[in-house]
C-alpha cells in the first residue's frame, strides 16, 4: 500500500507533520536511576555512569552518597559531570542510601557503601535552587518578602519545596519556621544530612560541597506531594492539657478527671498487654494534637486533628510532670504512642494508599528521607519502607537517605521528626489555565 492512501474513509496520514512528531518526543517526561554499592569513589561513579549513559540532558540530578565516600565527597559532583548532564545538582550523604539500581530494583543500602543518581526530565517544570548560609537569618519577626529574596525562589512559581540542611547549621527549627513563613502555600519536605569527620560539609550542590541548607522549589506542571509516615500508633484516650510550661506537662484531663501525666500514663499502661508494656521501655512518646490538617475527600475537604510525635524527655517524680521534645500550650490535645513495626508497617500503606486514590496518574518519582532509626532497626529485615511503597506502586523509581531528622509537614506546618518516613511522590499536576476573554465570551 502507497504511503498516505485511504482504507475507507481513515486517512493513515491526517495533518502529520514531522516537526510535531519530534515535539512530542523531546517533550516526554523522564526518570532514569542507578545505584551503585563500589567501596571506591571512582568505581562507584563509573559504575552509576555507565547505567545512565545516553540519557539527554535532565532538568535536575539528585544524588545521595553514604558517609563512607565523605572524604571524597568534593571531587563527586565534578566526576559525575564529567559523565553525565544535568541542569541542575542536588543533594548529600547520609548515614545510609536509598535507591534503585537502572534495572527497577529498589533497595535499602545500610552500613555500607551506597551512591544513588537519579536524572529527572520534566517538561514544563520551573525549578529554583537555592544554596543558604544558615549563619544569619532573616527576622522571622520582618516582612516575608526578606525571606523570599534570602531564599531567592518567588513564591508564585513555588509550588513546593524540597530541602537539605546540613548537621552543623545553626538554628534549624528557625529556619524551616522561615521557610513555611515565606512560602506558606508550598509544602517542604527533605532532611538533615549526615555527620562525618572530613574538614568539609555535608550538601551538594552543583560542582560543591557546602555547608549551611540547600534546595529546590518545584513548580509548573510539577510538585512533590508529602506522605509523612511517623511509625506510631496511639495508646490510651486523648487527653486535655491542663497546665503546662513550655515544654512540660503539669496537667492533663479526660472525662472531667485531673490528674498529673504520669498518674494518667499508669492508667493507660493498665490497659496495655505484656508485650505492649514491655516496648513501653524504649518506644513511647507523644504526640501532640495539630487541628490544622485539612484532608480532601470525594466528599470535598474536611479539617481533622493530626498528632505530632514527639520524644519524651524526662520525668520529675515529685510532681508527675513529663518533660516534652515540643512546646505546647494549654488547650490542645494530646495522645500517648508506641513505636513499632506493624504499626509503622500499616500506617505508610495507609497514608500512601491515600494519596494514590486522591490521584489518578502514578508519580514519575519518589523521594524517601528516612530515619537513621528505621530500616533493619525498626522492621528486623531489609528494604521496610521500600517494600511498602513498591506493593502499591510496583514500578515507581526511588531514591533516598538515611537522615538525621527528616523534614515534613503535619498540618500546615513543617517539622522536624524522628523514627519518620517523609514520602516525596513527584507528580506532573498541571494548574488549569485561567479562562481567557474569549472563552468567557
Amino acid at each position: 500500500m502507497a504511503v498516505g492512501a485511504r482504507v475507507g474513509s481513515v486517512n493513515f496520514m491526517g495533518n502529520f507533520s514531522p516537526l510535531d512528531w519530534f515535539k512530542s518526543r523531546s517533550v516526554q517526561s523522564n526518570c532514569r536511576t542507578a545505584l551503585s554499592n563500589q567501596p571506591s569513589l571512582e568505581a562507584a561513579v563509573k559504575e552509576v555512569a555507565d547505567s545512565l549513559m545516553g540519557m539527554a540532558k535532565a532538568d535536575l540530578a539528585i544524588v545521595f552518597a553514604s558517609t563512607d565516600y565523605a572524604s571524597d565527597l568534593p571531587r563527586l559532583l565534578p566526576l559525575l559531570r564529567q559523565r553525565l548532564t544535568a541542569n541542575h545538582w542536588l543533594g548529600c550523604c547520609g548515614g545510609g542510601v536509598i535507591g534503585t539500581t537502572a534495572t527497577g530494583m529498589a533497595s535499602e543500602q545500610e552500613q555500607t557503601p551506597a551512591l544513588s543518581v537519579t536524572l529527572l526530565q520534566l517538561p514544563g517544570v520551573v525549578l529554583q535552587p537555592f544554596a543558604l548560609d544558615t549563619q544569619a537569618l532573616p527576622d522571622l519577626d520582618g516582612p516575608a518578602q526578606n525571606w523570599q529574596e534570602w531564599i531567592g525562589a518567588d513564591p508564585g512559581k513555588a509550588r513546593s519545596m524540597l530541602l537539605l540542611i546540613d548537621p552543623s547549621s545553626a538554628s534549624i527549627n528557625d529556619l524551616i519556621s522561615g521557610i513555611d513563613y515565606a512560602y506558606p502555600n508550598s509544602p517542604v519536605m527533605g532532611g538533615i544530612a549526615g555527620p562525618h569527620n572530613a574538614p568539609h560539609g555535608s550538601l551538594l550542590f552543583d560542582d560543591n560541597v557546602v555547608t549551611g541548607a540547600v534546595g529546590c522549589s518545584i513548580g509548573g506542571d510539577w510538585m512533590l506531594e508529602a506522605v509523612v509516615a511517623q511509625g506510631c500508633k496511639p495508646i490510651g484516650p486523648v487527653f486535655a492539657v491542663e497546665q503546662v510550661k513550655r515544654n512540660v506537662l503539669l496537667e492533663l484531663s479526660h472525662d472531667d478527671k485531673k490528674d498529673s501525666p504520669v498518674a494518667c500514663l499508669q492508667r493507660v499502661l493498665a490497659d496495655l498487654s505484656e508485650e505492649e508494656r514491655e516496648m513501653v521501655r524504649h518506644s513511647l512518646f507523644l504526640g501532640i494534637e495539630r487541628r490544622d490538617l485539612v484532608i480532601r475527600s470525594n466528599s470535598g475537604p474536611k479539617t481533622q486533628g493530626a498528632f505530632l510525635v514527639r520524644n519524651l524527655i524526662g520525668v520529675d517524680p515529685k510532681n508527675g510532670a513529663v518533660a516534652v521534645a515540643e512546646r505546647m500550650r494549654a488547650g490542645q490535645n494530646v495522645q500517648f504512642q508506641l513505636r513499632e513495626a506493624e504499626a509503622s508497617r500499616q500506617e505508610a500503606e495507609q497514608l500512601l494508599q491515600a494519596a494514590q486514590e486522591r490521584n489518578s496518574d502514578p508519580p514519575l518519582f519518589g523521594l524517601l528521607m528516612a530515619c537513621l532509626g528505621r530500616g533493619r532497626g525498626l522492621y528486623g529485615a531489609p528494604n521496610g519502607d521500600v517494600n511498602i511503597a513498591r506493593k502499591l506502586m510496583p514500578d515507581l523509581p526511588i531514591a533516598g537517605l538515611f537522615c538525621n531528622g527528616e523534614i515534613g509537614p503535619v498540618g500546615s506546618a513543617t517539622h522536624i521528626h524522628g523514627y519518620t518516613a517523609c514520602w516525596g511522590l513527584l507528580r506532573h499536576a498541571p494548574v488549569p489555565a485561567e479562562p481567557s476573554d474569549s472563552d468567557l465570551s
